[in-house]
């Protein structure tokens, strides 16, 4: 992606050979040096790095060859389906060399297990506890199994820092040449059949093929949490019928151009964005807005990639294809916010990255200790409590603490319509205290529609046909609604002979002979229309009706008074009920508009709102935004409108809803694509979810290392078992992350 502002350019790389967070903070240090890189995120869940850099000082091949050095492997990142290929054969091969590790240890973790006094009467083959045959089963999964262990060890010392590898090698080292050497001392020195001393070979053999399997479950969990990527890529049409010089065919969704002409029939799905050119259906957009009811379309109006035509066959002109449809801008917002750093990540990137060191000191000082101190000279024992030491302490949980939990959070979020641009964002979105509506569009429907008749003198059928008749001529929006609400109450219109509109006034017709007026009061005045007899009955009424926030216009036939119509732009059926969700929230929230103070207030009471700040002009409204924030408050601003987007860009977190323009959706930082002002506590509700969740995991994380070093260092835990113990630490914050996939909202709050 392009910055034509800033001259900079995005890319994704794939990044292989990562085993823990330290791996991923030495990566995004290493592209953060290079020359013309403005800023680069290395994503250890995802395997990615997200690098924003000039390409007149560096390239992709320069970020290449970076990672290379470090000891790693970088490729840009292809599309989802090869990334999803690539996903499977890594879990394949893992899943092979987990078994053929796994049948090479079991021998040599029954021969450990028949040591204890309480397992003595399970049967075991002699061959078993021959020295011999467990070096030839231990060495392959040492040197085979393990060697990318070693090789991450020394490219990590190599680049003079430490990780999890540094920690698995050094262990399993000392276990297996430490056996080796019991090995190579018994049968120089045996005699006449002399047992074997116990061998350490399956505490290096095990403790290998338990981190592999803690990887595998690993690797199994976090596949789960891009299944809101996949479930979005699986809407997409695969096929789409287009006309060609004038035959029609059926092509890859792929190869549709912009300006092509594409049939959809009832039931298929809109293979890409468009304009309808030819035809009337209504179509299902819920998978992309969660608005149950589907939306008429007709000649003119736009429709979306992946919703589903209902019942009428419609003819679209393709305006966006590929990568540049509503659907694919989605998935790339999605995959950019899982992708990215929240700011409490670096807490646990700053801590993973002093742990190795520190914990290689614990171990070495353990050892000296219960060598030294403890049981003097018992080499075997002490070597074992520091390689306990050594296992347990691996930062891998503290790595994943973090990014799963973006992960699944974001994942969520856009299953229910609200997409983050980052997880900076998801994480700031939780301190919000007050949120600031925009109303027109936000608030209200943004269309205005008619809410009120009352005639005087004439019945409602007969003043509504004859002004509905004069008004179809006029293009003022408020005319436009008053035919639409007339034609819903299946009022067939009259047939007009003259039409004249009259700025600032109102509308003159001649309707089938009948003179019709509709207007203000210096309309009726300028034409001498009798009202005198209703002079207190129409003002009585008009200052009601402009009181509840309508526009009500006065209508004469002939010249005298037939009553009043009034339109006005309604709040939203949902409207009330959210911003009752809020306020239970404990946010503080505000309507923002250029309407005058009366029309806003009365909107305001309908919604349940008590703040409101109005007669803003467009400019005025970032001022505002600005004015609460001196106040020390977190503010969010929401709107929809092209006026909005400074304010959006200005507020703490701004929020568009996804019905409104493309500007407030490029300065916003979360987007709602329901219209829907539920989706601003369910955005929230998400936030603090996902923020307890985080919590969570960094305390388990930290704890399980703080808890579980002292308890290996005094002999309390087997290798074997602290590998274990390590393995499952990682897996389990995992999968309490990806409980953020089945989060209920109503209880998020």
């Amino acid at each position: 992606m392009d910055s034509a502002s800033t001259g900079t350019k995005q890319t994704s790389l794939l990044i292989t050979g990562m085993t823990c967070a330290a791996c991923a903070n030495r990566i995004e240090k290493g592209l953060n040096k290079l020359d013309g890189v403005s800023k680069a995120t290395v994503n250890f869940a995802m395997e990615t790095a997200h690098v924003e850099f000039n390409p007149l000082e560096v390239s992709i091949e320069d970020m290449q060859q970076k990672v290379d050095k470090l000891g790693y492997k970088a490729v840009p990142k292809q599309e989802e389906g090869d990334d999803g290929t690539r996903r499977q054969q890594e879990l394949k091969r893992q899943k092979v060399t987990l078994l053929i590790s796994a049948i090479l240890s079991f021998p040599l973790l029954w021969a450990m297990v028949t040591h204890f006094s309480f397992t003595s009467w399970i049967w075991m083959p002699e061959v078993f506890m021959n020295p011999w045959f467990q070096l030839a089963l231990a060495t392959p999964v040492q040197f085979i199994i393990g060697k990318p262990f070693y090789t991450g060890a020394y490219k990590a010392l190599r680049n003079k820092s430490a990780n999890m590898d540094v920690l698995i090698a050094l262990g399993t080292s000392a276990a297996y040449f430490y056996s080796l050497y019991l090995t190579v001392d018994w049968a120089t020195n045996a005699h006449g059949g002399q047992h074997a001393p116990a061998m350490y070979y399956e505490t290096s053999a095990v403790l290998i093929t338990l981190v592999i399997l803690g990887k595998w479950f690993e690797a199994l969990a976090k596949g789960r949490t891009s299944e809101a990527i996949k479930s979005l890529m699986g809407l997409q049409a695969k096929t789409a019928l287009v006309v060609r010089n004038g035959q029609e065919m059926t092509i890859p969704v792929e190869e549709v151009a912009v300006g092509d002409i594409v049939l959809v029939k009832p039931g298929e799905k809109v293979p890409v964005d468009g304009e309808v050119i030819e035809g009337r259906s209504s179509v299902d957009e819920s998978m992309l807005t969660g608005e149950s009811i589907p939306v008429e379309k007709r000649p003119g109006d736009r429709v979306i990639g992946a919703t589903i035509n209902k019942n009428g066959m419609l003819q679209i002109k393709a305006t966006r294809v590929g990568k540049e449809t509503a659907l694919a801008q989605i998935i790339k917002v999605v995959e950019e916010a899982q992708g990215s750093k929240a700011p409490i990540q670096r807490i646990a990137d700053v801590i993973s990255g002093i742990f190795v060191p520190v914990v290689v000191g614990i171990a070495i000082i353990t050892f000296a200790v219960w060598y030294i101190w403890m049981e003097p000279g018992h080499l075997a024992g002490a070597l074992e409590k520091a390689i306990a030491v050594l296992v347990i302490a691996c930062p891998c949980a503290l790595g994943l603490a973090t990014p799963t939990s973006i992960m699944a959070g974001s994942g969520r979020a856009a299953e229910l319509g609200i997409l983050f641009k980052g997880g900076e964002h998801l994480e700031s979105t939780h301190r919000i205290e007050t949120i600031v509506l925009d109303k027109t569009g936000t608030v209200t429907k943004g269309k205005p529609e008619l809410t009120d008749v009352i005639p005087s003198g004439i019945d409602e059928t007969t003043l509504l046909k004859l002004v509905g008749a004069a008004e179809k001529n006029s293009e003022h929006p408020l005319a436009e609604a008053i035919v639409t609400g007339i034609s819903a109450k299946g009022i067939s219109l009259g047939q007009t002979d003259e039409f004249e509109a009259i700025p600032g006034f109102g509308i003159r017709a001649v309707v089938e002979g009948k003179e019709v007026l509709a207007g203000t009061r210096k309309l009726m005045a300028k034409y001498d229309v009798a009202i005198a007899t209703a002079a207190n009955t129409m003002a009585d009424t008009m200052e009601k009706l402009e009181q509840a926030g309508k526009t009500a216009m006065l209508v004469a036939i002939d010249r005298q008074y037939a009553g009043v119509v009034a339109v006005a732009d309604t709040i939203k059926d949902t409207s009330k009920e959210a911003v009752a969700r809020l306020k239970q929230m404990g946010i503080h929230v505000i309507m923002i508009t250029g309407d005058n103070e009366r029309t806003a207030k009365a909107i305001a009471k309908q919604a349940g709102i008590e703040d409101v700040i109005a007669e803003v002009l467009p400019e005025g409204k970032a001022r505002e935004v600005k004015k609460l924030q001196e106040q020390g408050r977190k503010v969010a601003m929401v709107g929809d409108g092209i006026n909005d987007a400074p304010a959006l860009a200005v507020a703490d977190i701004g929020m568009a809803i996804g019905t409104g323009t493309d500007v407030a959706m490029e300065a916003a930082d979360v987007t709602l694509m329901r219209g829907d002002l539920n989706s601003i506590a369910d955005a929230i509700a998400i936030s603090r979810k996902t923020m307890a969740n985080i919590r969570q995991n960094l305390f388990w994380a930290l704890a399980y290392n703080t808890l579980g070093i002292p308890v290996a260092a005094i002999g309390l835990l087997a290798p074997w078992v602290a590998g274990a113990a390590m393995a499952l630490s990682s897996v389990s914050v995992v999968l309490n992350a990806l409980r953020l996939q089945r989060v209920n909202i109503s209880s998020a709050e």
